[in-house]
């Protein structure tokens, strides 16, 4: 395997109670990358990163690169915070220590009086960062995040995901991500699976990504612009 490379991925296939969710899925992701996988609602999008972590059975090949090691997000926690924990018992419980909580809280933008938090007393957008912190609690290679910004306003998405983009930089992150924001996309992804099922286009996003490949990935009209910041 190159040494550049974090994660080879040759035809997948992945098949539930007789169903095939994800089918002849091939890519590979190199140190450093952020990928964006791109579908509609029940395109196989979670089913792919449960895969890659180990958590479904498939045919084909998954490869990671010899000791790596994965942080994961999911996309929703539903029940966590009716859970009468606070923040600090809550990353305490992957076995972190006080010193390496603190560290990790300060990284993720939130100060150590969140330890004493409860759960329940906390924004959504700061929520996400609590499940950052938490995924990267012993020092993860490899970020998997499904769905960052679910449920968030607009001011919290460009927020947590500045957040990716820093520690990215900071701790020489390779990050695979779902999302539905094709501004997020350009912004922050340099390659781009789009997947419904089966892979309708995969490569980077200014190349791939046009009307006629999300229209036949959506299988409706999508609106099709490129986010600039003002």
């Amino acid at each position: 395997m190159d040494n550049n490379l974090i994660l080879k991925v040759t035809n997948l296939n992945v098949s539930i109670e007789n169903e095939e969710i994800i089918k002849d899925l091939s890519f590979e992701v190199k140190e450093g990358d952020v990928l964006t996988v791109l579908g509609p609602n029940g395109a196989g999008k979670t089913t792919l990163f449960k895969t890659l972590l180990g958590i479904l059975p498939y045919k084909g090949e998954i490869e990671w690169r010899k000791d790596i090691k994965i942080g994961y997000v999911p996309e929703r926690l539903p029940y966590i915070k009716d859970v009468l924990v606070d923040i600090g018992e809550f990353l305490k419980l992957k076995g972190a220590s006080e010193k390496e909580t603190k560290e990790i809280l300060n990284s993720v933008g939130l100060n150590e009086n969140f330890l004493d938090k409860g759960i329940g007393e906390v924004s959504s957008g700061q929520f996400q960062r609590v499940l950052v912190a938490w995924a990267l609690i012993r020092n993860p290679n490899v970020l998997l995040f499904d769905e960052p910004m679910a449920g968030l306003d607009i001011i919290g998405e460009e927020t947590v995901y500045e957040l990716l983009a820093k520690l990215r930089r900071e701790r020489n992150l390779t990050i695979l991500l779902i999302s539905h924001d094709l501004s997020i996309v350009y912004k922050f992804s340099n390659y781009v699976i789009c997947l419904n099922k089966c892979p309708l286009c995969h490569g980077v996003p200014r190349e791939v990504l046009n009307p006629e490949t999300l229209q036949k990935l959506y299988g409706s009209e999508v609106k099709f612009y490129e986010h600039h910041r003002h």
